[in-house]
């Protein structure tokens, strides 16, 4: 079972409980999510396994809860090695904001805490992807507009907050 911290809109952490918890309850909780962007300014996209949310549509590559007393750097460390298995890469803090969902039977009220990550290495997907592709910018911006479901909610949410460029 996986302990999480709850957290308020500022990111203080108010108690812990499983993820199961706040999934049920709706409580707000911290996850890591990272774009990943080549030397050539490609960005690496996974498609969703068909059990997962967003299923069968792309999103951001790395995407996970940040486990109770974890710091940042270490959690994007860890999500970035089990979703995609990448170890050596650079990294810069984007931003945050919090996107509140009800998906597959469950409530999500997470902080998401978003890093771009730079990196030329091929990536070894876990079990909650089935494939991958790579986008320059001007194509997400095409196919936002001209396929918009072929992207998850959650990477239009990371769209929308931090990269307006892409979808105006």
């Amino acid at each position: 079972m996986e302990i999480i911290d709850i957290i308020d809109k500022k990111n203080q952490v108010l108690y812990q409980c499983s993820k199961e918890e706040a999934h049920q309850k709706g409580l707000l909780h911290a996850c890591i999510i990272a774009e990943v962007i080549d030397s050539k300014g490609n960005w690496t996209l996974v498609k969703q396994a068909n059990n997962r949310q967003d299923a069968g549509q792309y999103v951001s590559p790395v995407g996970g809860h940040i486990r109770a007393g974890e710091n940042v750097t270490d959690a994007l460390a860890r999500e970035t090695l089990e979703e995609i298995g990448l170890t050596n890469f650079s990294s810069k803090f984007i931003g945050k904001a919090i996107l509140n969902r009800e998906v597959i039977g469950r409530k999500e009220n997470h902080l998401f805490i978003l890093y771009e990550i730079y990196s030329d290495q091929i990536p070894t997907l876990n079990h909650e992807s089935v494939s991958f592709e790579k986008f320059t910018p001007a194509q997400i911006k095409q196919e936002i507009l001209s396929n918009p479901t072929k992207f998850g909610q959650a990477f239009h949410f990371v769209l929308e907050n931090f990269y307006e460029q892409l979808i105006d």
